[in-house]
């Protein structure tokens, strides 16, 4: 009686490999059309983020934060950190990792935007997809891993195709979140003066919920680098294959340097992103 009995049980795991073994046999030319895609699109950032002299880049990072940031501080300190990337011997490696964040962030925001504006504007949506999110979100990083490895092998496809998935649910649900929180009387306004469903979302709902859209796409973008590092145990090249080979080897030092280097990334991406939500909060004040 103590023993949980063995005669009752689920066979959850024998029904999930039965539906993947049918995906696989059904769809792989769908599979490899998204993989071409995906391989394609992160290819594509990846030349120009090398192509661009790392003097142009810095400088770019560095006029970045002060515009955007609104601090000429923070983009000296930008420029800085894109230089010590460069001084440990990692730009390359960073321009990698760089690139499958935003090409992650691309895939991400073209699947989450419209899902988010949809759930929005439907109840019964979002009572379907709030547990899923939920579940998306707490699910362990790792598990992403095993059907990105059966649907597209060993590479950087995997790698980005398991990072989007991981990464897509807090534009979701921000997006939701802003249009649902934006103001009746505003909404109301719009359709007194004969304004279209369209028109109201593109001309008030949307500029409205600006500010959250912005928040979960921040967020979006700082799980995608989480993820991306992850993604090195499957083939994805750059930072996250320098901190997985120093853990294999016991390198302390190559580890933290690396560490450090998507650290540092993660800075400037994160005040980047951010800026544009609070751009909107600060010219509201004034």
């Amino acid at each position: 009686m103590i023993k949980f009995p063995e005669l009752i049980n689920i066979p959850l795991a024998e029904g999930v490999d039965k539906i993947m073994d049918w995906l696989l046999l059904h769809l792989d030319g769908f599979f490899d059309a998204i993989g071409f895609i995906i391989l394609k699109v992160v290819m594509a950032f990846e030349d120009v983020f090398l192509y661009i002299p790392w003097f142009v880049l810095v400088l770019l990072i560095g006029l970045a934060g002060w515009k955007l940031v609104r601090s000429l501080k923070m983009g000296i300190v930008f420029m800085i950190l894109m230089m010590i990337i460069g001084l440990f011997g990692y730009w390359e490696l960073a321009m990698q990792t760089l690139a499958l964040v935003i090409a992650s962030v691309v895939f991400a925001l073209l699947i989450g935007l419209p899902m988010g504006i949809h759930m929005a504007r439907n109840d019964r949506t979002q009572k379907i997809l709030k547990p899923m999110l939920d579940g998306m979100q707490t699910m362990p990083s790792f598990v992403y891993l095993i059907p990105a490895l059966m649907f597209f092998g060993m590479g950087k496809v995997p790698a980005m195709f398991a990072t989007i998935i991981y990464a897509v649910p807090p534009v979701i649900r921000l997006t939701n979140v802003g249009i649902r929180t934006v103001d009746v009387e505003a909404v109301e306004a719009a359709k007194a003066f004969g304004a279209t469903s369209r028109q109201i979302l593109l001309d008030v709902q949307l500029p409205l919920a600006k500010p959250s859209i912005m928040v979960g796409i921040n967020q979006t973008t700082m799980m995608a680098l989480a993820m991306i590092v992850i993604g090195s145990m499957i083939g994805a090249k750059g930072l996250g294959m320098e901190v997985l080979l120093a853990i294999g080897r016991i390198e302390v030092g190559r580890g933290f340097e690396a560490g450090i280097s998507i650290v540092f990334l993660a800075i400037i991406i994160d005040r980047i992103t951010f800026s544009f939500s609070e751009k909107k909060t600060k010219t509201e004040k004034k």
